[in-house]
């Protein structure tokens, strides 16, 4: 016995491809490539080996401490660098107009209101019955002259230009870290103190009484001593001057220089290690490559 079936009944089975419920979408087709594209595109990148910047990377981090290391070491041992300060210091004194109550410019900072006041009072005494006057500073240290008697001339130039401004002017200069002093003054004011009382003031009372770091009294001293002198009277002396030799603690010429050929020296080697080292060994890196 033979069953029949219809036409129509068989149309389904036969349309397969024609039914679009039973057809795959294409768009899930196309989703799925680019998502195996991107895998592999990140696999191909994660298994990639270091490259070679890192290598110069390194080589230019060594290179930049080594040339910070340089310029520090310029900074800290360069003796123009160095005494910044002390420069701004003695300029700024040179460029003061001089004091014409107060007598002291205490630049080095160790002077007592104490004997500030008494040599205001000495001093203007001294400028009301005699016309001298004197005016007295102090530095910590001098680097822009060669010693205290080059600077103390340089005062006298500058802030009493012309001679008839300077000729009753006198300039005494107590330098605290190299233990010395100078003075100087006009034509008439030298000639009023005497060439004894000059040397004598410079070579006992402001080196000697520095020397223990007795500022105030080295001052003070010096300023009665210039005083009697121009007044006429008896010299009050100077301090006891002791057996030991005093050392100056200046530098020479030789040894300024001696010094300066070494940081030269110390520098540049450390500019041919920062510098010309780290390029031989890229070079060297690059090579074995």
């Amino acid at each position: 016995m033979t069953t029949l079936f219809p036409p129509n009944s068989l149309s389904p089975l036969l349309n397969l491809k024609s039914s679009p419920s039973l057809q795959p979408k294409s768009t899930s087709l196309i989703s799925y490539k680019p998502i195996v594209s991107n895998l592999k595109k990140t696999q191909t990148l994660s298994l990639k080996p270091p490259t070679l910047p890192s290598c110069t990377t390194l080589l230019t981090h060594a290179q930049q401490g080594l040339a910070a290391l340089a310029i520090t070491l310029a900074l800290n041992f360069s003796p123009l660098l160095l005494s910044g300060n002390a420069f701004a210091s003695e300029f700024d004194v040179i460029n003061e107009r001089p004091p014409k109550e107060a007598y002291v410019v205490d630049d080095a900072g160790v002077l007592s209101r104490v004997t500030k006041s008494d040599l205001k009072r000495l001093l203007a005494d001294l400028e009301s019955r005699k016309n001298f006057h004197i005016n007295f500073i102090t530095l910590r240290k001098l680097t822009s002259k060669a010693d205290a008697f080059e600077f103390a001339d340089q005062i006298l130039e500058r802030w009493y230009p012309s001679v008839e401004e300077g000729n009753d002017k006198g300039v005494v200069v107590l330098v605290t870290s190299q233990k010395e002093g100078a003075v100087t003054g006009g034509p008439a004011f030298v000639q009023a103190v005497g060439e004894n009382i000059l040397d004598a003031t410079v070579s006992e009372n402001l080196p000697v009484l520095a020397t223990d770091e007795k500022y105030n009294e080295a001052i003070y001293s010096t300023a009665k001593r210039l005083v009697a002198a121009i007044d006429g009277l008896p010299d009050p002396g100077g301090p006891s001057v002791k057996d030991d030799k005093r050392e100056s603690n200046f530098k020479t010429k030789e040894e300024t220089e001696e010094k300066r050929g070494q940081f030269s020296l110390v520098v540049g080697g450390l500019l041919v290690i920062a510098f010309v080292v780290p390029m031989v060994q890229y070079y060297a890196y690059v090579a074995k490559k």
